[in-house]
């Protein structure tokens, strides 16, 4: 290492070696190895776009050029330096993940005949490639392990973050799913009866709902939707083998994480169905069950008649399905719970959350993602109703009360959050309790002005990439940087990192991410990463949710975003940021280890 004296990096490597259960000469080798380009299949060699053949409006997907590097220096409000490309050196370089949208499809208490009734306002209640989430966020996974050194720099992954519905229907069996593929963990995602799909997409009466087996009946079949059978059952019979997560990756709420389906609050009618052997398959079923049980009929004799009507067959539009305690709906608590309980490795333990967390019931934290950058993983969801979010007062407080003290120590901040700054307005309080001051989008904004330590706001929510410019009047400002899904097309999440251009400026890159799996899916191919390919394909096709404007435009993807440095750098030495890229790539080099041996 250029930097650091031999004493030290030999001192830095044995210990190293030791931490990381690795032969002290092969970590040698992998710490001393210059930093260069990887070369890592990204979206600066190839994009994928629709095919420009159709069968009834069904396109294919085939490989498309690459996409550079867009400078933007909106904030900058300058033409920067041509001599910061040679001078450049990376600050800190992480994954950025957001929306998974892990879905149990066979849950009994999921509302999918609420699209029969409003196809274009609940465009998502059921999607054709639900089943084979598990395949993309594994196939996700494999892209940023494959992207773990940075196309530009050559640095080390130092954390993925993780900005939040990484369940979709508040499911223990789904939140469980998403983390054992971020921790590498062999997975087969099939919920009730082994080996057998119990759902909508099976049932010939849900003609709202895709059916692979034979579409010819519903309205995706009409839009071209090919038939695929055996699709169902691969999806539920194969144990998927994630790679797993190579760095250490945190993780925040989305709305999907605290309200059921992204915005309904919860009861004890939901829970029971979510656990039960009755599914509705029709919107029939659906509103005498569940719906009852939030609005025209809120009495307990009511709901005892309808479960009786239920239990007893005597609803119509209701199917009998296989109970699985599994299925049982999550708290806030629980999924903070459920994220300590994960292993150690990747970690870091409670990937945000702390054990302070579950005892006082603070949903939100703050960890470092280097010597020099903290993270603040903040909870934006409103916990009483609606899909959109907002900062409760005391979370409000308490960041810029740190982001001060921050600016004191000369650190930078990055702020995690589910909600972007064009979704940070829900105003819903609680019916019953205390009510407490809810901040929104311009007042958020406004307060994080006064901060220039303060750089990125990295989001999701929308299932769009958009790159959102904040200038501050008199110069300043941060950038916010909102990820796609891996649920929806284009299926794509990001890499985001930090450099020091040596001449006063930063840049934020932002690099795209397609998943491992083949642009083109190929007939018939049902193996781990053809299904997820297939899932791509199929979420491409929808033609209810507008899905090729979620790639966002060329501005809002692979991007060089350009400002002023928040402090004097130079003050993070060089050596400094040697020592820790060897951590981070001892923590590459163990997880590459650990694959071969498995």
């Amino acid at each position: 290492m250029a930097h650091l004296s031999r004493r030290t990096f030999l001192a830095t490597t044995s210990a190293l070696a030791a931490a990381c259960a690795l032969p002290t000469e092969l970590l040698g080798k992998a710490l001393a190895a210059p930093l260069a380009p990887s070369g890592a299949p990204t979206t600066l060699q190839q994009t994928i776009l629709q095919s420009a053949t159709a069968n009834r409006g069904y396109r294919t997907l085939v490989s498309a050029p690459g996409e550079a590097y867009i400078v933007r220096h909106d904030i900058l409000r300058k033409t920067p330096s041509p001599a910061r490309v040679a001078n450049r050196r990376s600050l800190l370089y992480i994954g950025h993940l957001s929306d998974i949208h892990i879905i149990d499809a066979q849950g009994p208490a999921r509302i999918e005949p609420a699209q029969e009734v409003a196809p274009d306002l609940l465009t998502d209640a059921t999607r054709p490639q639900e089943t084979l989430c598990v395949n993309v966020l594994a196939a996700m996974v494999g892209a940023v392990k494959a992207a773990e050194y940075s196309p530009l720099t050559g640095a080390p992954m130092a954390a993925a973050v993780n900005t939040g519905d990484t369940s979709d229907s508040l499911s223990s069996q789904e939140l469980k799913w998403a983390i054992e593929a971020l921790d590498g963990v062999p997975i087969t995602p099939n919920s009730g009866k082994v080996g057998e799909y119990e759902g909508v997409q099976k049932w010939s009466e849900a003609t709202y709902a895709y059916h692979p087996d034979d579409p010819s009946n519903d309205v995706w079949g009409l839009h071209g939707f090919p038939q695929i059978p055996g699709m169902l059952t691969a999806a539920v019979s194969q144990t998927i083998k994630p790679a797993g997560c190579p760095a250490p990756w945190y993780s925040v709420f989305g709305n999907h994480d605290v309200v059921f389906v992204g915005f309904l609050p919860v009861d004890a009618a939901i829970r029971a169905y979510s656990v039960g052997d009755k599914k509705a398959v029709g919107a029939s079923g659906l509103i005498t069950t569940l719906t009852d049980g939030w609005a025209s009929n809120p009495s307990l004799y009511q709901r005892m008649a309808n479960q009786i009507k239920t239990g007893f067959g005597f609803v119509p539009g209701i199917k009998s399905v296989t109970s699985d305690s599994g299925r049982s709906l999550f708290s806030p608590k629980a999924f903070m719970q459920m994220h300590l309980d994960s292993p150690a490795l990747p970690g870091p333990v409670g990937h945000g959350f702390t054990q302070a967390n579950i005892d006082s019931g603070q949903t939100w934290w703050m960890a470092d993602l280097s010597p020099h950058v903290v993270a603040f993983g903040l909870d934006t969801c409103n916990q009483t109703s609606g899909a959109d979010g907002a900062v409760p007062q005391p979370q409000f407080d308490w960041l810029e009360e740190q982001l001060g003290i921050l600016q004191k120590q000369n650190k930078m901040a990055i702020i995690l959050s589910h909600h972007n700054s064009f979704t940070l307005e829900n105003p819903a309080q609680p019916t019953v309790g205390k009510a407490v001051p809810l901040i929104h989008a311009d007042e958020f904004i406004a307060m994080l002005h006064k901060y220039p330590n303060m750089v990125a706001w990295l989001n999701g929510h929308t299932h769009v990439n958009t790159i959102t410019a904040h200038a501050k009047d008199g110069g300043g400002g941060f950038w916010e940087i909102t990820t796609a899904s891996c649920i929806d097309f284009p299926q794509q999440q990001q890499m985001v990192e930090l450099v020091d251009n040596k001449d006063g400026t930063m840049s934020i890159f932002t690099t795209v991410l397609d998943s491992e799996a083949p642009p083109q899916w190929t007939v018939g191919d049902f193996s781990q990463v053809g299904l997820a390919s297939l899932s791509r394909e199929l979420a491409s096709n929808s033609f209810l949710s507008q899905p090729l404007m979620r790639r966002g435009s060329p501005l809002d993807r692979n991007c060089e975003l350009l400002m002023q440095s928040p402090f004097d750098l130079n003050i993070i030495t060089d050596a400094q940021l040697e020592k820790d890229q060897m951590i981070a790539k001892a923590r590459l080099t163990a997880h590459t280890a650990k694959a071969v041996t498995q």
